[in-house]
């Protein structure tokens, strides 16, 4: 009976608003949802890539059936596992940028579809998606966290428990002009465990928008492992790609 009444509703709200998509404004099938040439505008990262932390890697090297990248080769990169759907270019910026900073929640489901494609690859039991947390400053000042939208399609897809309480994080100044270094100077000890009872053991997923040097997502894999965790893996939206 209310299933009915939501469809019915569902259809009332797409007669009175026609679904369109949300770039171009073209119609399309349902909310929420783009079509099919503005999908096709994202630069999808695929194989190859490093089997670990899923940087694209050139096509003309062989890399055999385990290719790292030369942060994993080298043992930088300290995730069990990470994975972004897409290259942070112009037009995934402004989507990035658009659902972020300016109110539109209608890319939520386009960005976390995206993430779930990238997500096909994982073979091991998801316990806890975590969505990388806000300050309670800057939660306040921008209403709600973006990461934590994305997260909800995600952990339904793992059937996974959805933890915003377990990880806090200090007010520090904003990071987007700072380099790599500058940026791990300035996430170290942001991130504080208040409920390690619920980490220990636990296979772990961190869920953000953007990956820049990886830093946030690295402490944040400190203090989980610290905390107990037994594996902690990664997804975002997008991230930068530098050359190798």
């Amino acid at each position: 009976m209310i299933k009915n009444l939501v469809l019915i509703f569902q259809k009332i709200i797409d007669f009175l608003f026609p679904p369109v998509c949300p770039i171009c404004k073209n119609s399309v099938s349902q909310h929420g949802t783009m079509c099919h040439e503005c999908w096709g505008k994202f630069n999808w990262i695929s194989d190859p890539k490093c089997y670990i932390c899923g940087y694209p890697l050139p096509a003309n090297l062989d890399l055999g059936d385990y290719p790292m990248c030369p942060v994993c080769a080298n043992g930088k990169n300290k995730l069990d596992w990470l994975r972004s759907a897409c290259v942070y270019d112009d037009f995934s910026k402004d989507i990035m940028l658009s659902f972020k900073h300016a109110g539109q929640i209608q890319y939520q489901k386009i960005m976390s579809r995206a993430m779930i494609m990238a997500l096909q690859e994982i073979n091991e039991k998801i316990d806890i998606v975590i969505p990388v947390p806000l300050s309670n400053r800057r939660l306040f000042k921008r209403g709600y966290n973006q990461a934590t939208l994305l997260a909800y399609p995600i952990k339904n897809y793992f059937g996974a428990v959805l933890d915003v309480n377990s990880v806090t994080r200090k007010h520090r100044p904003d990071m987007g002009h700072k380099n790599e270094r500058q940026r791990k100077e300035n996430i170290r000890g942001v991130f504080s465990i208040v409920h390690p009872e619920k980490i220990y053991g636990k296979t772990i997923l961190l869920v953000d928008d953007v990956m820049t040097t990886g830093a946030t997502l690295a402490e944040l894999n400190r203090v989980l492992k610290k905390a107990g965790a037994k594996s902690v893996m990664g997804i975002t939206f997008c991230r930068v790609v530098r050359a190798i």
